[in-house]
């Protein structure tokens, strides 16, 4: 290898929200040409021209101007400018073909990259080391070049962050996550493990192979806080118990049960609704100081989290 370039601080993954379900998507159009094959969802918003499948294959959804397509790319938007705005660890050349990049927040001092042959990306035996590569103007992948992860690197923690557009050379092979804020063109015979983001402009395609990462990023954590009204309450007037239950990154609102607690007692159970809050009315609390919490049970992709108790006194 050429060099190595290193960073000794831990990197931050960054969170795609809705975003994460897609293998392709762009903001203006996606047209392809030839036998594309698409492993994951794909999508385009606000605009509405997605040519070329078939013969293209998506073996996701294809997602044109919908609501879900919409609340991705704002997830998107998000996940772009946190990536761009994480501090660079280290400033690096230009070509990265050669070389051997372990984690961390990369830089050019001319604001592109490049990637003639291959550039390893090495996790140290670190499953959730994450790679950020920011350019501020493009990213051009060479013929047959050639993105290689090793040592427990995983495509969905590396992240090509683009500030105008990026270009995949003929049959190279790419591995992470494109976030170009403009277009990328994927010529022909390109394989990405990985993820093709255009957040404004279009994605190009031709003949290519696009597979979301099997891996994806954990649990998003979240929090739970409650609310009792009245506080305090008349012996038998009904009070209403509410929950309320965010996440921790991104826009994605968690789903699931909150179970209610009067101490050691259980008071019910509820689905959490579209706005990640769940509550019910009851008139069976009985004279006294009732400790009342809300635990939120998780589901896949959102941690369990237990609000702080609520003091509620009846009977005054």
């Amino acid at each position: 290898m050429a060099g190595v370039a290193s960073a000794s601080a831990a990197t931050p993954t960054v969170s795609l929200g809705t975003a994460a379900s897609y293998a392709v998507l762009a903001g203006s159009t996606i047209t392809n040409t030839g036998a594309t094959t698409v492993n994951g969802d794909l999508g385009l918003s606000p605009g509405t021209a997605v040519t070329g499948f078939p013969p293209g294959q998506v073996t996701g959804i294809i997602h044109q101007a919908d609501s879900a397509v919409g609340q991705a790319k704002v997830d998107l938007g998000i996940a772009y400018d946190a990536a761009a705005a994480t501090p660079t660890t280290a400033t690096i050349p230009v070509e990265l073909g050669g070389t051997t990049v372990t984690p961390g927040v990369y830089a050019s001092p001319a604001g592109t990259f490049g990637i003639t042959g291959t550039v390893t990306l090495d996790a140290e035996g670190d499953p959730n080391a994450v790679f950020i590569f920011k350019a501020a103007s493009t990213l051009i992948t060479a013929s047959a070049s050639q993105v290689k992860l090793i040592n427990g690197a995983q495509a969905s923690r590396v992240y090509w962050v683009v500030g105008s557009s990026a270009t995949l050379g003929t049959y190279s092979i790419l591995g992470g996550n494109v976030l170009a804020l403009t277009s990328v063109t994927v010529t022909t015979g390109v394989t990405v493990d990985g993820r093709i983001l255009a957040r404004n402009g279009a994605v190009t395609l031709d003949s290519d192979i696009i597979t979301r990462p099997v891996t994806t990023q954990g649990p998003v954590s979240t929090t739970t806080s409650l609310g009792v009204s009245p506080n305090p309450a008349p012996t038998g007037q009904p009070v209403t118990i509410t929950a309320s239950v965010a996440a921790g990154a991104g826009t994605a609102i968690p789903t699931g049960l909150v179970a209610f607690t009067d101490g050691s007692a259980l008071l019910n159970v509820v689905s959490l609704d579209n706005a990640g809050v769940a509550k019910f009315t009851t008139s069976a609390l009985s004279a006294g100081l009732h400790q009342i919490k809300a635990i939120y049970i998780g589901v896949s992709g959102f941690t369990a989290s237990v609000s702080p108790d609520t003091y509620q006194l009846i009977g005054y």
